[in-house]
């Protein structure tokens, strides 16, 4: 075959290939657009199926609303089941309203179900019993709330803490997620901030501990580093607790001692007919940071989002002394030659750490018997990096977690 006949069939056969596999090319891109105009069809399907849902079930009769909500938060007392709970107040607005009213503050019912409960008093009848996991190696520290009277189950995640070391003391992080513990995040709850030498503590809230919290200083933002936080960010610094580690100039042997001012909570919050301040809403952005991963509650704050406080509260309605917790004085046992409390067999290892607190009528005052009895607040070592913490009325789980970190710090002058 001649060089030009050669010639003329290999280039048209590639030029007839080329058009072949663009059009093949074309066909393929269309059935791709195809597909997708489909799919985003459909899913524009699916969600005018749930808001019809969503409405069937906000125009049921409050009646019937009230009595379904009212027999899950009966029947599902505990972790794992209270998600149901907190289901029912993610169906729409109506739902959540109910549940609300229905859902008792801890302090009642002695039950943890939205992250507001994590703000509010515990039990007034039995300790709530948690536990908390330090990581050595992130300097975090985990708080569950214990499923079960043994530590043989995973637990019920409530709060999280990371350490942040300063030139001046440290700082602890509190968040409502293990995975975002920044203080620029909208889980951001809190922090716990130490001195030079671990001896003294404030405890910082993001929100007012009950209406009408007034400070000295303000400033009008915050920034975190060097960037300006959004202001839908809540960025309130509220310094509600103060807590005082004794130095040891001696180096007598024997548990640390500890007091802590709480500066939102009066002294008659112990004694029959007092009562301590209870957070109704919890100023965060999102509606579906739920104890259960589930929407929850649609929080407002009645307070301005981009004031900061830094002086101790002072509230028009909290004219009375606030409330002091000592540490219980331990006893010492002959036979074992150590230090001894009663942890009623919460506590296995021993430790400085360990710690039970009751209530102290004036900072200067010694403990009554009665009160010396009534633990408000102890914690203690379990194993390597184990603690459980159990506390009850009138702290709050926040408060508890806050004044236990601050036993991980290292105080040399303490011991």
């Amino acid at each position: 075959m001649p060089l030009k006949g050669i010639m003329k069939g290999g280039i048209g056969s590639f030029s007839r290939r080329s058009f072949e596999g663009k059009r093949f090319s074309r066909s393929r891109s269309q059935s791709a657009a195809d597909e997708d105009s489909q799919y985003k069809e459909k899913r524009k399907s699916d969600v005018d199926n749930v808001a019809l849902q969503g409405s069937v079930w906000g125009n049921m009769p409050p009646e019937l609303v009230r009595d379904v909500i009212k027999r899950v938060e009966e029947s599902e007392s505990g972790w794992p089941c209270r998600k149901y709970v907190v289901a029912c107040a993610g169906v729409c607005r109506t739902w959540r309203q109910v549940t609300k009213e229905l859902v008792q503050a801890p302090e009642i019912s002695g039950k943890l179900c939205f992250p507001i409960s994590l703000k509010q008093p515990g039990s007034k009848d039995n300790p709530v019993q948690c536990f908390i996991k330090r990581d050595r190696a992130s300097n975090t520290y985990l708080l569950y709330l214990g499923l079960s009277p043994t530590l043989s189950d995973t637990g019920k995640f409530l709060l999280a803490a990371r350490k942040l070391r300063r030139t001046t003391g440290a700082d602890y992080i509190i968040s409502l997620d293990a995975e975002d513990m920044s203080r620029g995040s909208n889980t951001y709850v809190g922090k716990v901030r130490s001195n030079f030498l671990g001896t003294k503590f404030t405890i910082y809230d993001s929100q007012p501990p009950h209406s009408g919290a007034v400070a000295s200083t303000s400033r009008a933002g915050r920034r975190v580093g060097s960037k300006q936080v959004s202001p839908r960010v809540p960025a309130g610094s509220y310094n509600v607790a103060h807590i005082t580690y004794e130095l040891n100039v001696l180096g007598t042997r024997g548990p640390r001692r500890m007091q802590c001012i709480m500066h939102s909570i009066p002294a008659s919050s112990t004694q029959p007919g007092g009562s301590a301040p209870t957070p109704s809403d919890l100023s965060l952005t999102t509606v579906d940071l739920s104890l259960g991963s589930l929407p929850s509650f649609g929080f407002k704050s009645g307070i301005s989002e981009n004031m900061s406080f830094s002086e101790p509260l002072v509230s028009k309605n909290l004219k009375e002394e606030p409330l002091v917790l000592k540490n219980k004085a331990p006893r010492w046992h002959d036979q074992l030659q150590c230090w001894c409390l009663n942890f009623r067999g919460r506590v296995t290892v021993a430790s400085v750490k360990n710690f039970q607190l009751v209530a102290s009528p004036e900072p200067n005052q010694p403990i009554s018997q009665n009160d010396h009895e009534k633990v408000i607040l102890q914690f203690g070592k379990v194993g390597k990096d184990m603690f459980t913490m159990d506390y009850r009325y009138p702290l709050s789980a926040f408060q508890a977690f806050a004044i236990c970190l601050s036993t991980f710090d290292t105080k040399l002058v303490c011991e």
